[in-house]
C-alpha cells in the first residue's frame, strides 16, 4: 500500500506561535512514517509559509531561515505547493495535522482554506473552531444546556473602553471582585489578568485590549482547575478522566507563565474527587463538544466550587496542546493512547470524516 501525504502544519501568527513550535514535535515525532510521507510547513510570526526539512530545524529554530516557500493551493486539487528557488514542485495532499494554537489556526480561518481545498484536516471545523475559540459565543452556546454553568461574565469592546468609567460602572454593577479580564479569543492565558480592584481592572481591561477587541470580565471562582479531553465526534465521542491543575504558589492564576515557564506548575491524573464529580464533568465535557458541533478533539476546562463542590465550566480548546506538560495527551496516556496511538488515531479520523 502507498504511502499518504500528510501534511503538518505549525507556528501560526498568533500569541501561542512558541507553544505551537514545541507541541508540533511531539506530533511529528509520532507520525507513522511507513504510512505517511510527512511534508513539514512552518508559518511564521509575520505569516509566511515556509517548508522545514526536519524535526530538528524546527528544534532549532532554524527552519525560519527556509528558502522553500510551501503552502496549500485553495483551489480543489488539494495540493501543497512548495517554491524553492523558483521552481514549484506540487504535492497531492491526503490529509493535514494543524499543530495551530490560537488565532489562525484554532478560530476556523485555516480550517476554512482545508475546506475549500477539500483536504480531510485533524480536529474541529470551521464552526466549531470558530465558536469555541470566542469565549464569549461558546457562552452563549453552553448557555443553551440545562445544568450547565458558568461564571457570570460582562462582555466589553475596546471601542468602549474610551469611557473607561461608563464600562467599570457596568463590571460593577454584576461583579464583585476579585474578577477575571479575558480577551474574548486569545489563548493559554495570553492578556489574560486578574482584577482585585478599580485599577488593576482598568490596567488589565488595557492589556487584554491589546489581544482583542472583543474582552470578557468574568466572576473569580474560587476552586480547583480541572480538564478533560473529548475524543471522536458524535454519538461516538469519548471523553477521557479527569486531570488537575496545580498551579504554582506564587501564581496567582494559571497564566501563560505558570503554564510554561514555572516547573512548580504540576497537573495531575487521577485526582481524588468527591464522588460523582469526575462523571458529571466526563458528561458535561461531551454535553458542551457536541453543542458546539466539535470533531476529533477538544481539551474542556472546569472548575470545582470550593464551598459548594459545584462544577463551572471555564472554556474548551479545539487544539490543545500537545507538549511534554500538556494535559490532552496526558489524560489520554492514562486510558491507553500512548502519542503514537493518539496521533495515528485522529489522522484516521480525519481521513474518514463525513463530508
Amino acid at each position: 500500500m502507498s504511502k499518504k501525504n500528510l501534511a503538518v502544519i505549525f507556528g501560526g501568527r498568533s500569541s501561542e506561535h512558541e507553544v505551537s513550535c514545541i507541541s508540533v514535535v511531539t506530533v511529528a515525532k509520532a507520525v507513522d512514517t511507513s504510512k505517511y510521507n510527512i511534508f513539514l510547513v512552518g508559518i511564521t510570526k509575520d505569516g509566511s509559509w515556509l517548508k522545514a526539512d526536519s524535526i530538528e530545524a524546527i528544534e532549532d529554530g532554524s527552519w525560519r531561515d527556509s528558502n522553500a516557500r510551501a503552502y496549500i493551493s485553495p483551489d480543489t486539487k488539494g495540493e501543497l505547493i512548495i517554491d524553492e528557488n523558483g521552481s514549484n514542485t506540487y504535492v497531492k495532499l491526503d490529509v493535514i495535522f494543524p499543530v495551530l494554537h490560537g488565532m489562525y489556526g484554532e478560530d476556523g480561518t485555516i480550517q476554512g482554506l482545508f475546506e475549500m481545498a477539500d483536504i480531510p484536516y485533524v480536529g474541529c471545523g470551521v464552526f466549531a473552531s470558530a465558536a469555541s475559540m470566542d469565549k464569549f459565543y461558546t457562552k452563549l452556546v453552553v448557555d443553551t444546556l440545562e445544568n450547565i454553568r458558568q461564571a457570570v461574565y460582562v462582555p466589553v469592546l475596546r471601542d468602549q473602553l474610551e469611557d473607561m468609567d461608563k464600562v467599570i460602572a457596568r463590571v460593577e454593577e454584576r461583579l464583585a471582585y476579585p474578577v477575571f479580564v479575558k480577551p474574548s479569543k486569545a489563548g493559554s492565558s495570553k492578556g489574560v489578568s486578574k482584577a482585585t480592584d478599580r485599577a488593576s481592572l482598568i490596567e488589565g481591561l488595557k492589556e487584554a485590549s491589546l489581544h482583542d477587541y472583543k474582552i470578557l470580565v468574568e466572576e473569580a471562582i474560587v476552586g480547583r482547575e480541572l480538564e478533560c479531553g473529548v475524543l471522536g465526534y458524535g454519538d461516538d465521542a469519548k471523553a477521557s478522566g479527569v486531570g488537575e491543575i496545580l498551579a504554582a504558589e506564587e501564581a496567582a492564576f494559571y497564566d501563560f507563565d505558570a503554564k510554561y515557564n514555572n516547573a512548580d506548575s504540576k497537573t495531575v491524573i487521577k485526582p481524588e474527587l468527591p464522588e460523582g464529580k469526575e462523571e458529571e464533568i466526563r458528561q458535561d465535557a461531551l454535553r458542551i463538544f457536541k453543542a458546539l458541533d466539535g470533531f476529533g478533539l477538544s481539551r474542556v476546562d472546569f472548575f470545582l466550587e470550593k464551598d459548594t463542590n459545584c462544577v463551572v465550566f471555564n472554556e474548551i480548546n479545539t487544539l490543545p496542546g500537545f507538549t511534554s506538560i500538556s494535559m490532552y495527551p496526558m489524560l489520554w496516556n492514562a486510558k491507553g493512547y500512548d502519542i503514537k496511538k493518539l496521533v495515528e488515531t485522529l489522522i484516521e479520523m480525519a481521513v474518514e470524516r463525513p463530508r
